[in-house]
């Protein structure tokens, strides 16, 4: 039995897709920021908080969990500036709530969502494992933590962790069943595709004189199933045996821009943006762009989706789910 926590959340609810024809998949999420219909009926949910020590250990009773994966962080940058102990909080007290009973129960394989947030604003033009970590704001410091956390648990403790670091996710399933829905959505491809379906007035584009082509940040987005099957990958070897205890980036390694980036949302939707150009907001890097070739190396994995096909996907869910 796999253990998901933050399961019916974005990413999350899309690795339970990939993960549960091949396993017997529990997921726990308190529907926070999840959503109780974006996760398959293939696997047991169970509704509770990742800090409920009670909730954790009677998982652990009921269950023979062989691997832990961690989606259950918040993840809003803004809201963590404004709200630091929250983060805090959940991301890192409640996770090491979550690896102290795994200890206690000898559950030793742990996949954790961190993301490129722990690098800050790097000064290289891509962005590998060995690049150092200054984040910048109060969601990139507690992902941070909890990786030394693991870190420092495996050196002490029988723990065989994994780090996949994000860049930008994107995109939805093809069936158009689950995909992105956040209240409030704070990401570009979501934000454009809904005023272009009529939900919004506008748009508003952050600063165009950065050092870029068009002057527009560049940004590396990956397709949320890709990301799952990443992750899947990464979970036999854990489960094979296999002592890891790596970081990796999981990116395409190709960088768009925010306004290449409206653009084909206009080409897929056959509609015209109404653009608000302002100023550039506080701790925006001009570029982030991922090299994702160790684990490539490793485990043969690479980004399959381009840019186009991101899209088509989120316009058909944003089509499909109107009213979601």
């Amino acid at each position: 039995m796999i253990l998901v926590v933050g399961g019916a959340g974005y990413i999350g609810s899309h690795f339970v897709k990939e993960l549960v024809d091949d396993y017997d998949v529990v997921v726990l999420d308190n529907l926070s920021t999840g959503h109780r219909w974006a996760v398959d009926d293939k696997a047991i949910f169970v509704q509770g908080d990742l800090g409920d020590s009670q909730v954790i250990q009677q998982l652990f009773d009921s269950y023979r969990i062989e691997a832990v994966l961690h989606f259950a962080a918040y993840s809003l940058v803004g809201e963590s500036v404004q709200d630091p102990l929250k983060y805090y909080e959940n991301n890192v007290v409640a996770t090491f709530n979550l690896l102290k009973i795994m200890k206690e129960n000898n559950i030793n394989n742990f996949i954790f969502s961190s993301t490129a947030a722990t690098y800050g604003i790097p000064q290289v033009e891509l962005i590998d494992e060995q690049t150092p970590t200054y984040p910048i704001n109060p969601y990139g410091h507690s992902k941070l933590m909890v990786e030394q956390m693991l870190h420092d648990f495996s050196k002490s403790y029988d723990l065989n962790f994994v780090i996949l670091r994000y860049f930008n996710a994107a995109g939805a399933d093809e069936s158009a069943m689950i995909g992105e829905c956040h209240s409030p959505e704070t990401h570009l491809i979501p934000i454009v595709l809904q005023h272009l379906l009529g939900q919004r007035e506008s748009i508003s584009v952050f600063g165009t004189d950065y050092d870029t082509p068009d002057g527009t940040c560049i940004r590396d987005y990956i397709h949320v199933t890709d990301i799952a099957k990443a992750h899947i990958l990464v979970l036999n070897q854990l489960l094979a045996g296999k002592q890891l205890n790596a970081i990796y980036n999981l990116g395409n390694g190709n960088g768009y821009s925010v306004k290449q980036v409206i653009d084909m949302c206009e080409k897929v939707s056959g509609k015209t943006a109404n653009v608000q150009y302002v100023g550039r907001r506080e701790g925006d890097p001009a570029k982030l762009i991922a090299n994702s070739e160790k684990i490539y190396k490793e485990f043969g994995w690479r980004a399959q989706k381009d840019l186009y096909t991101i899209i088509k996907s989120a316009y058909k869910w944003h089509l499909n789910n109107f009213s979601k």
